[in-house]
């Protein structure tokens, strides 16, 4: 792909990010469109504006746009049916989550519009389409039905996972940009190009708007850009598990390890206590670790520090073959099993206990 196009996009992205948030936060503010503290939320301020997510996904379309005019145009038609997918399933999102932002939807009334954007996506080639035999090393093409269910769940997954985390001040956005960032070089490295694109304006618009994100926030991404960041992050995972021949899902897995954990032991703490898989509660991994580091600087610095690592971890694997990877694979699960241990998500009563121990205040 032209680099010079790559570079502009990025640019292009970040700086339209950045000079968009303080107006999107001042839309925010006059539409009301602002942060309400509850028991159930971390944040204790009023009135912080939520629309953060519009200033994201403007940044990453003129960051495209900029591609366009710049770019080879035999090069755009090679990535212009799944970066229009991208930007309409994102910015259905992006609307529903405003929505929710202002008036609140429950988590089964966005579930449609997350379907249809996943679809969006599937229909134009973001599709979950092999394996690989873990024993024999034989790779085999999925039945198109197969293929699609797969995918389809996968990219909810994601973009539920990324809405979740987010409950702490440049949380969502910071683990969005070590993703990115992660996931571009995976889509590089397995010649991409529509993976590489998109992860570049995201990670433009991510590190744009992460300035005034970061604690002590003086705005939200809202339920509108953490929805588009995770739909965006799935999409840019399918493309760049291809790099990984040998166990192929992998090394995606890796990349977003995080948001993935988290939700996946919500779920699990809910059904084993009889709640919804929906309900809220204060265990996330963000709940625990404020409790333990005290602040929310330290605690998000922390979990950037956690991602980080399992990025550098994701990296590293794609490279491995053989009976190493097995290797490398296994002590990766022990060590996280140990960290999820220590922070007592692996037994629900240890974690509530940890979840209700006081915080001193967001910028500590």
């Amino acid at each position: 792909m032209d680099l010079a196009a790559l570079i502009l996009a990025f640019c292009t992205a970040g700086l339209v990010a950045g000079v968009l948030t303080p107006l999107a936060g001042k839309m925010a503010t006059l539409l009301n469109v602002v942060d309400r503290p509850s028991e159930r939320k971390v944040n204790d301020r009023e009135g912080i504006p939520l629309l953060g997510g519009i200033a994201v996904v403007s940044g990453c379309g003129l960051g495209l746009i900029a591609y366009y005019f710049v770019a080879d145009q035999s090069q755009f038609m090679n990535v212009r049916d799944q970066v229009a997918s991208f930007m309409a399933g994102g910015t259905l999102l992006v609307l529903v989550g405003a929505w929710d932002d202002r008036f609140e939807l429950g988590a089964w009334q966005k579930l449609p519009f997350q379907l249809l954007a996943s679809l969006i996506a599937i229909n134009s080639g973001f599709v979950i389409d092999y394996f690989t035999n873990p024993l024999t090393l034989e790779t085999h093409l999925l039945p198109s039905w197969f293929s699609w269910l797969i995918t389809l769940g996968w990219i909810v997954v994601v973009t539920n996972a990324m809405n979740l985390i987010d409950g702490l001040d440049g949380l969502t956005a910071g683990i969005g940009v070590i993703i990115a960032a992660t996931l571009g070089i995976l889509c590089f490295q397995a010649s991409q190009p529509a993976g590489l694109l998109i992860s570049l304006v995201m990670l433009g618009a991510l590190l744009g708007f992460l300035p005034f994100n970061f604690p002590p926030a003086k705005i939200f991404l809202g339920d509108a850009g953490a929805l588009f960041v995770g739909f965006g992050l799935a999409l840019i995972s399918i493309q760049g598990y291809r790099k990984a021949a040998l166990l192929a899902f992998i090394v995606p897995l890796l990349a977003l390890a995080v948001p993935l954990l988290d939700t996946g032991l919500s779920i699990f703490r809910r059904v084993r206590t009889g709640k919804g898989i929906f309900s809220a509660d204060k265990m996330h991994m963000h709940h625990l670790i404020l409790a333990r580091e005290g602040s929310h600087r330290r605690a998000v610095l922390w979990l950037y520090f956690q991602t980080l690592c399992f990025s550098v971890i994701a990296l590293s694997f794609s490279q491995l073959r053989g009976v190493s990877a097995y290797i490398f694979l296994g002590a990766v699960i022990v060590l996280t099993a140990r960290l999820l241990k220590n922070l007592g998500m692996l037994w629900p009563g240890q974690a509530e206990e940890s979840a209700d121990t006081p915080v001193d205040s967001v910028d500590s």
